[in-house]
């Protein structure tokens, strides 16, 4: 990730920013299956991420890769089917690591 982006702040500000997008998408078209998010906490009606997602230590470049290529086929799964190849779903690194430009703006090759 390239300077002045820090890891935990595009995570935390991905988490955030995509919560309130299905949040808004939840109460316009299915607000019954909103209400199985709602936890009623001082600061927020519903909870859309876990409170402290997991982090891997990519500790080998063997890890790493490997992680990387579970990420990239993750919406190519039978259980989402969202796509039909990685680089395909717009919202992942697959399409930078195919060759496209960088549309986050923060992208940095695993190998540099």
């Amino acid at each position: 990730m390239k300077e002045p982006h820090l890891r935990e702040h595009v995570q935390r500000d991905f988490l955030k920013f995509t919560a309130r997008q299905i949040i808004f998408d939840l109460e316009k078209n299915h607000p019954q299956v909103l209400e199985k998010f709602y936890v009623g906490a001082r600061d927020r009606k519903y909870q859309i991420w876990e409170r402290n997602p997991l982090s891997i230590y990519c500790y080998t470049p063997a890890v790493l890769l490997q992680k990387l290529h579970y990420i990239h086929h993750n919406p190519v799964q039978d259980k989402w089917q969202l796509v039909r190849l990685p680089e395909e779903y717009a919202f992942s690194s697959a399409r930078f690591y195919a060759g496209h430009p960088d549309s986050f703006g923060f992208l940095t090759h695993l190998q540099d």
